[in-house]
């Protein structure tokens, strides 16, 4: 029969296409392209279906996608089913809008789905018995514009496809099943259906049983087979995929780690707009490796991800914002990004948009918001929305200022949040919105400060020397504000300074108090700046230095303390600029 095609081949437009199909599947594309275009232009639909997928896959001939949907088209028309799916497809895609004329396709703008043209031959291709026209009507109904919607006629077709071999009907129909996997029979189908699409190589097929497989989901937990899964899916371009495969490179997750190529894969992710793939890459720029971090190209992945309203990226981000680091500092802009991470459910953020709202950044939209977060939050039984809830209602954040319901939140949260311990403390020492009761304030101030926390410790000193709320104990005192002020607290170092200075029941050592104003004043606290002027220009420590010491009370002064101004004015004139050079060049010589 072979031979009778041969030699009738130039006659028969039907042995043409015989031929053709031979020589096709020999491998020789480019040689049977004449004698398909003889079959075609005999108006044969399979000839004219082969003609157009040679266009569009440009085998044989140079690609052109107008030709190829033309003759597609001509054999859809005919009814040649195969066509028929193709071209709903084309359509699906927006592929199909190339073709000239005011016919089917002349208006349709190139790249713009066309579900009317696409669900009209997917439709006909499905009950031509085509399982790829079946999945493409299936998807169409299940997945299209609300007009086009029939989920239950959707998952019929998708059903058919899948019972078919179809692999994105096996795909579409295995999403139907996990609506419910409630039933282990349904779960074992769904299962198959995947893996079964997976092994014909449709990518999402892969990175969806590569997830499986990762996360041990109803089959045995396999991380080497979800990271070739994820490898096969990245090859192909996916782009969950590629973030998949790109992490798993990185840890090491079912391969040898290789953290280089891995990086490169999940930078092909985040620029193919994978969200979680750019956060990731940020970190890692974030917290460095082998080099420093670089948190400028951090930052700029982060914002990446950001824009597509990636919550742990704009947190992320909002962190740089706030501490500058890679870019310049900017508290609304990191209340913006805040709010973005809070949108999305961080409560973390929630709570950081509360305290810069706090310091007067942010907009009254974002402190209604944050309050409503909180409030709602609270109500269910939240303790830290409860403290935070509070706070807003003790600052008027979001809502008008009320302190008797700010202490029955903050007394709420006190049971459980080290920060409401001290607040609800506090209002029991002041008497704001509650009777004012030093002394189980103090109770509930030495409960954050055994916590550790350095406002708590820092007021429950303070209470001690002056003995409000309970006894003096300035020992203990001291031992607290040296723990506040080894951790950074600026008005506990000036209270260690002015504790050794004297007049305390502890012993007094100027070189040590000298040291702890010394520490204050260059973090500009105002007091301290005032009592190292008075050491310096005293010799209270065994150092004099008046230069020094009237550049320290002049920025005392500069902040407010108007008592510098006796200590300005006591200390001798200063020596004319010119005099002072002389004397710095007599000294040198």
């Amino acid at each position: 029969m072979a031979l009778i095609d041969k030699l009738t081949a130039g006659f028969s437009p039907a042995a043409s296409l015989r031929r053709a199909v031979k020589m096709i599947e020999e491998g020789d594309v480019k040689g049977a392209f004449p004698l398909l275009s003889k079959a075609a232009r005999a108006g044969i639909p399979e000839a004219e279906f082969r003609i157009g997928r040679c266009y569009l896959e440009g085998s044989g001939v140079p690609p052109s996608r107008a030709e190829g949907v033309r003759w597609v088209e001509r054999a859809a028309t005919k009814g040649y089913v195969e066509a028929q799916a193709l071209l709903s497809t084309l359509c699906l895609h927006g592929m199909a809008a190339e073709t000239t004329g005011t016919g089917l396709f002349g208006n349709q703008a190139n790249g713009e789905a066309d579900f009317e043209n696409a669900a009209r031959w997917a439709r006909l291709a499905a009950e031509g018995g085509s399982a790829e026209g079946q999945a493409v009507l299936g998807y169409i109904l299940s997945n299209g514009p609300e007009a086009f919607r029939n989920l239950a006629e959707g998952d019929v077709w998708y059903q058919k496809s899948a019972e078919a071999g179809c692999p994105q009907g096996q795909l579409g129909y295995a999403m139907i099943l996990a609506r419910d996997t409630s039933k282990p029979e349904t779960q074992a189908e769904l299962l198959r259906h995947l893996r079964e699409a997976a092994e014909k190589g449709l990518s999402t097929a892969l990175y969806l049983w590569g997830m499986v497989n990762e996360r041990g989901m109803g089959v045995p937990q396999d991380r080497v087979v979800a990271a070739n899964c994820y490898r096969q899916a990245a090859l192909k371009g996916h782009r969950g995929g590629q973030a998949r495969w790109g992490y798993a490179l990185l840890e090491g997750n079912g391969v040898d780690p290789n953290p280089i190529e891995g990086e490169s894969w999940l930078r092909r992710a985040a620029l193919a707009g994978d969200a979680e793939a750019a956060a990731l890459v940020g970190d890692i720029y974030a917290k460095g490796g082998h080099l420093p971090p670089n948190y400028a190209e951090a930052a700029s992945w982060f914002r990446r991800a950001a824009d597509a309203q990636h919550r742990g990226a704009a947190r992320a981000l909002a962190m740089l914002y706030l501490t500058g680091a890679g870019v310049p500092r900017d508290h609304d802009e990191a209340a913006r990004l805040l709010r973005i991470s809070a949108d999305g459910g961080d409560g973390h953020s929630q709570a950081d948009l509360g305290n810069l709202l706090l310091r007067g950044h942010g907009n009254e939209q974002d402190s209604i918001r944050t309050r409503e977060w909180f409030e709602q939050a609270a109500a269910s039984g939240d303790l830290i929305a409860a403290f935070n809830f509070g706070v807003c209602l003790a600052e008027g954040v979001g809502i008008e200022r009320d302190d008797r319901k700010a202490a029955q939140w903050l007394r709420r949260a006190a049971d459980g949040v080290v920060n409401a311990q001290y607040w609800y403390g506090r209002m029991l020492v002041e008497g704001r919105g509650v009777e004012p009761n030093p002394e189980e304030g103090r109770l509930w101030i030495t409960k954050a400060a055994d916590a550790g926390m350095i406002e708590a410790e820092v007021m429950l000193a303070d209470m001690m020397l002056t003995g409000r709320g309970g006894t003096k104990d300035h020992a203990t005192a001291l031992t607290l504000f040296m723990r506040a002020a080894e951790r950074g607290h600026v008005g506990a170092m000036f209270a260690v300074g002015a504790m050794y200075g004297g007049g305390h029941d502890v012993p007094m050592d100027r070189v040590v108090a000298q040291h702890w104003f010394e520490t204050a004043a260059e973090r500009g606290h105002p007091y301290a700046q005032m009592m190292l002027g008075r050491y310096l220009a005293r010799n209270l420590a065994g150092v004099q230095d008046i230069e020094k010491a009237r550049r320290w009370l002049e920025r005392a002064l500069a902040q407010g303390m108007q008592d510098a101004k006796g200590d300005l004015a006591a200390l001798p004139a200063a020596a004319p600029a010119e005099s002072r050079e002389v004397a710095t060049q007599v000294a040198g010589d």
